[in-house]
């Protein structure tokens, strides 16, 4: 398993104001997702000058904002394997999300930090 790229994730039932903090902060939307959970949910991607990397991610099933996060890899399932070995959970038992794009779910270390492994899915990869 490789890992592709690595940054912060928040979860929130707010993006917009989320959002506006680190647009201040200098950073600008780069991409938008949107074909999650059935349209449920959306993320956001930001970056900065200096190639600093954020997601926003919007959920309305989340009680306050949740910190996370993002591994990106180059094989979810290699991944899911080796944080289940290292006693991470899924909280919704195997579900994982796929869309268009990618394949990605949460997962909860032992000790209760969330990792989101995704990998993404290219057209010439389908």
């Amino acid at each position: 398993m490789k890992i592709t790229g690595f940054c912060p994730m928040i979860v929130t039932k707010d993006p917009e104001s989320v959002m506006k903090v680190f647009e201040d902060l200098g950073f600008e939307r780069r991409h938008t997702k949107t074909d999650i959970e059935g349209g449920q949910n959306t993320n956001y991607n930001m970056k900065d000058a200096n190639g600093n990397r954020i997601n926003i991610a919007s959920s309305e099933h989340v009680p306050q904002d949740l910190t996370s996060i993002t591994m990106n890899v180059d094989n979810f399932q290699e991944a899911y394997d080796f944080l289940i070995a290292h006693g991470f959970v899924n909280p919704r038992g195997d579900k994982v999300t796929d869309t268009s794009s990618s394949k990605a779910t949460m997962l909860f270390s032992p000790s209760g930090f969330p990792i989101n492994i995704t990998q993404h899915i290219h057209k010439e990869d389908a």
